[in-house]
């Protein structure tokens, strides 16, 4: 399979959770990374912090690309209310539930800011989705959702990357996937459906959201590094084969 998106600079792949409770932790995670990560996602921890849009200019001002990892679900009047406001502040990304009358509604309104469609958290297993009503097979829903999320207007897809390759098989090399759940070794939290940088990035990833093997590493830094190796050992051999 071809590399679906060769124009993403390399190192913008590797997007890093900063997944901390206050800005001043904010900030020094930037700081200590540093050249290693030029990507980063903001999400709902942040949030709270109460200075989440300073982060997100702050990000953007110093050449950062920034991922806001807000999940919007709602009735779709609010969706686009909350899309439009979003806009006004240009994160690169911004994650939407894949429900297709919200994400109808709200695309019109996102500016430069391209939306991400959730599909199935990773942090769900095939009993979860039982559990929360759905009876349908666990990838299935994946796909079903995915598809009426681009037609809706969505720019891209968060799934696992054990998904990413049917993905691509059914619907093509044109919508960006970003995948979390990456651990570089099995087990030892709440994600379900998880891969490693390689095996991702084979399956059709664009990007990898990665957060704990990072910050809970002796050494943060290496940690960032040797997986941008990894992944730019990846696309080599895929553009190799391709």
């Amino acid at each position: 399979m071809p590399l679906a998106h060769p124009e993403i600079a390399d190192r913008e792949r590797l997007i890093f959770a900063l997944d901390v409770a206050d800005a001043d932790s904010a900030r020094q995670w930037i700081t200590r990374l540093g050249d290693s990560v030029q990507h980063y996602k903001i999400g709902l921890e942040l949030l709270t912090c109460g200075a989440y849009f300073e982060l997100l200019a702050e990000l953007k001002s110093a050449g950062k690309r920034v991922f806001a990892d807000l999940k919007l679900h709602d009735i779709p009047a609010t969706v686009t209310s909350a899309v439009k406001g979003m806009a006004r502040h240009a994160p690169d990304f911004l994650t939407v539930h894949a429900y297709g009358a919200a994400l109808r509604m709200a695309a019109p309104h996102k500016g430069q800011t391209r939306l991400l469609a959730i599909t199935v958290l990773t942090s769900m297993s095939d009993a979860d989705l039982v559990e929360s009503g759905v009876a349908a097979a666990l990838a299935d829903v994946v796909v079903q959702r995915a598809r009426a999320a681009l037609a809706a207007g969505a720019d891209g897809l968060v799934c696992s990357g054990l998904e990413a390759a049917r993905l691509r098989q059914e619907l093509g090399q044109d919508a960006l996937l970003i995948c979390p759940g990456i651990r570089t070794e099995p087990g030892g939290d709440d994600q379900q459906r998880t891969v490693d940088v390689r095996q991702a990035f084979l399956n059709g990833a664009d990007y990898i959201v990665v957060g704990r093997p990072i910050r809970q590493a002796p050494d943060p830094v290496a940690s960032a590094a040797a997986i941008q190796q990894q992944i730019a050992l990846a696309l080599a051999q895929i553009k190799a084969n391709g």
